[in-house]
């Protein structure tokens, strides 16, 4: 199914030590004085409040990486299909981004929560910085942005788009931050010397992410799938309706699946995203995989809203990022070296320590909103058709 692309910063506070050519990361040793929440280490012992912040390099690098790789995807795919979303079944090369984000999330709350004296603290941090993030995310992609076609913005809150992207984020980084907060057996003394004593440790964490997983299929090939209805306005203002032929449990198709179901009674088939990525089927398109006409026979479900980030499919978000998790419990206790040959990725780590600006400014349509307010005589003579990206 299909997984659009994002990135996200404010929750990725890890720490490291980096330096010029042939220089090793070093990590926080177990019960250094570090930040909770920005993965901060004092230096030689000095107090938080003068504590010089320590990034992980090389996970900025991957950040910024995976920030590159989404904006190639957003501007090639439509150019270069094969490396556009997936229009359902099978994977791409942008099907990548989201997970490799969620991946890096996790991997940071490894760092930001290493040691926590206090976990209520903690945990409200944690939840204002999901609040936040997800109410981003909701004037980001809830339909409040005009596109670059548009000259009109704003959203009719009955219709606001209620998950997106940064929405899926903000519930994994909350879900798994709560699991790193309580969820890890207190050491009694020295360090991790073995696998073994990890897993010891974090069990419960694996724990949650297995009753995830299983809770997904379940659900997923369990649930009964009734018939139901939609109506779609088009342009001219004709109201068209449908009726999808269901009845069944366990199908994965894009009509008939459990996850539309449980989004369509939970948040409302007007809330969810109005553009799904199957409309590139063949069996929706005439072009596919490029959007096209419908075919005479299409499917009445082609038309139907469908969101990629709803809430079932969000519950393997929450795996993905539990990954992430154990992936830097591995680099935090295990101390793994890596050569810190910089200069030839600075360009990628800058990104990736600016992966939300670059999000909110590139992905969500704002500089090129903003140049296209200068236009001379009539709006569609604007600079955007100059260097010919509008129209």
């Amino acid at each position: 199914m299909e997984m659009t692309t994002t990135t996200e910063k404010c929750i990725s506070s890890s720490s490291s030590v980096h330096g010029g050519n042939n220089r090793r990361e070093e990590y926080p040793k177990e019960g250094a004085d570090d930040d909770v929440e920005a993965g901060v280490l004092g230096r030689d012992g000095e107090a938080a409040a003068t504590t010089t912040r320590q990034r992980l390099v090389s996970l900025d690098v991957f950040r910024g990486i995976t920030v590159a790789l989404m904006i190639l995807v957003d501007d090639v795919g439509g150019i270069v299909p094969a490396i556009s979303h997936s229009p359902w079944d099978g994977v791409t090369l942008a099907d990548f981004v989201f997970p490799f984000f969620l991946f890096i999330v996790g991997v940071s709350l490894a760092f930001a929560y290493k040691k926590v004296p206090d976990k209520m603290l903690a945990t409200k941090k944690a939840m204002l910085r999901a609040v936040k993030l997800f109410i981003v995310g909701l004037i980001l992609q809830g339909g409040f942005f005009h596109g670059i076609h548009e000259l009109t913005y704003g959203v009719d809150i009955r219709k606001i788009r209620l998950m997106g992207v940064l929405q899926r984020i903000a519930i994994a980084y909350l879900v798994v931050a709560l699991c790193e907060i309580w969820l890890r057996r207190v050491s009694s003394g020295g360090n991790i010397g073995s696998g073994s004593m990890l897993i010891t440790r974090y069990h419960h964490q694996m724990f949650v992410g297995l009753v995830l997983v299983v809770t997904y299929l379940v659900i997923l090939y369990g649930l009964h799938v009734p018939d139901w209805e939609y109506e779609v306005t088009s342009p001219d203002s004709t109201v068209k309706h449908f009726l999808v032929k269901c009845g069944v449990k366990g199908d994965t198709g894009p009509g008939c699946n459990a996850v539309g179901m449980i989004d369509r009674s939970v948040l409302g088939i007007q809330h969810l995203y109005a553009h799904p990525v199957y409309l590139k089927t063949e069996q929706c398109s005439m072009a596919s995989p490029r959007n096209g006409p419908l075919p005479p026979n299409a499917p009445s479900w082609c038309e139907a809203p469908f969101d990629p980030e709803g809430l079932l499919s969000s519950l393997m978000a929450i795996v993905t990022c539990l990954i992430g998790l154990q992936i830097g419990h591995v680099i935090v206790h295990f101390k793994v070296d890596v050569k810190g040959y910089k200069r030839p990725v600075l360009p990628m780590e800058w990104m990736g320590k600016h992966a939300l600006m670059i999000f909110v400014l590139v992905a969500c349509n704002v500089i090129p909103v903003l140049v296209q307010g200068f236009y001379w005589k009539e709006p569609s003579n604007n600079l955007l058709k100059l260097i010919g990206i509008g129209g």
